[in-house]
């Protein structure tokens, strides 16, 4: 049986390497940030777990605490040796029932080269798969285009005129202001 349980800093001790991997650098937290964060609770590291066979599966940085009451998934990833056996939908479907009671998910998807030509358009499907809509914006990561998508729970997908102060929001709890500049860029539509 799966179960999506908190994780801890010993496993981001393990896990780092992996998203050292997994995500550019441009766009990753640095270790340090993460157990900061992680302790202030303003990020939780989420880990997919079979229970019978007491296995990892995936893991998620999740930013719980925003404004209006959305919660950003920041990374998700399968672990290497189970991709491709549908443990991204499993680990999905949990992330959007933990998170019923929130406004909404918003999620964070980077144009950074990626050695598959396909892997953006893949990722647009696969969220929208979960009803997830991009939303419009003007907002790019360690100087990349990111795209915004957005899964609402409660009320409706609009978030375009204050997206800017929601992703600012979170952000904040987890950078310095030098850190943010730096990383982040994000301006209103209007």
């Amino acid at each position: 049986m799966l179960k999506l349980r908190n994780g801890g800093h010993k496993e981001l001790e393990r896990y780092y390497p992996l998203m050292e991997i997994d995500f550019d650098s441009e766009e990753l937290f640095s270790k340090l940030t993460i157990h900061k964060a992680m302790m202030q609770g303003n990020l939780e590291l989420l880990v997919l777990e079979d229970d019978e066979m007491k296995m990892d599966l995936a893991y998620a940085l999740v930013m719980p605490k925003g404004i209006y009451g959305y919660v950003l998934l920041k990374y998700m990833a399968v672990l290497p040796w189970v991709r491709g056996k549908g443990v991204g939908v499993e680990m999905m479907r949990m992330i959007n029932k933990r998170f019923a009671d929130k406004q909404g998910i918003i999620a964070e998807l980077t144009e950074f080269d990626d050695p598959e030509p396909d892997h953006l358009r893949k990722l647009f499907k696969f969220f929208a798969r979960f009803g997830y809509v991009e939303a419009k914006s003007d907002y790019r990561i360690g100087g990349t285009t990111a795209h915004i998508m957005v899964k609402p729970i409660k009320g409706v997908v609009e978030i375009e005129p204050v997206e800017h102060r929601i992703i600012n929001d979170f952000y904040s709890r987890c950078l310095t202001y030098a850190q943010q500049e730096k990383m982040i860029d994000i301006k209103s539509m209007r």
